[in-house]
């Protein structure tokens, strides 16, 4: 059996340095709250409020490091709730997507893009690749064994020699499924 472990993504988002110093102040950097699954990835202590044309959150957990770009990554429930049309999208591909207003302690600022809802996929170690034949964004087939156990198609296999091992899909996906973080999928095609 091709067993992964899923991990379950809440809405979060990413920032750049740049927009870091503008909702915390000149001279602020995340705080790491907690390690993620992701080798040097990490829940920061650090949230911030996204308001849209219908609603807002108010406590959007970041994740760090900074990336070059800011990015806000919703269910498709979540987008209802702001107001939102963001696409299905592979993490980084924010090009033409959606909008948001991001409200921190000390300012706000406004994406043009930069929301989106994150394609299903699973982080592969290059040695793991390898030794089931999977090759960088092959579509896979993956059944989840939750109490409403669901088979996902379309499953996106991102290969890298710094990445861990981990399926990952949104709050709504689990939810369907009845899955949970820490679950282990079967990768059946």
């Amino acid at each position: 059996m091709k067993a992964v472990p899923v991990g379950v993504s809440a809405r979060h988002i990413h920032l750049s340095e740049e927009h870091v110093e503008l909702l915390f102040g000149k001279g602020s950097s995340l705080t790491e709250m907690k390690p993620l699954s992701q080798p040097g990835q990490y829940a920061a202590n650090e949230t911030v409020e996204v308001i849209g044309p219908k609603g807002g959150f108010p406590k959007v957990r970041i994740l760090g490091p900074t990336r070059k770009r800011t990015q806000l990554e919703v269910s498709r429930t979540d987008a209802f709730a702001l107001g939102i049309k963001p696409p299905v999208r592979e993490s980084g591909d924010i090009a033409g997507s959606a909008g948001i207003t991001i409200k921190g302690p000390a300012g706000e600022v406004t994406i043009e893009e930069g929301v989106i809802v994150a394609a299903r996929h699973i982080h592969f170690h290059t040695s793991d690749a390898e030794r089931w034949g999977i090759v960088d964004k092959q579509r896979l087939s993956v059944r989840l064994h939750g109490e409403r156990g669901v088979v996902l198609e379309n499953v996106i296999a991102r290969v890298s020699q710094d990445f861990a091992l981990d399926m990952h899909i949104d709050t709504d996906e689990a939810n369907a499924a009845g899955a949970a973080t820490g679950d282990t999928a079967e990768i059946i095609g």
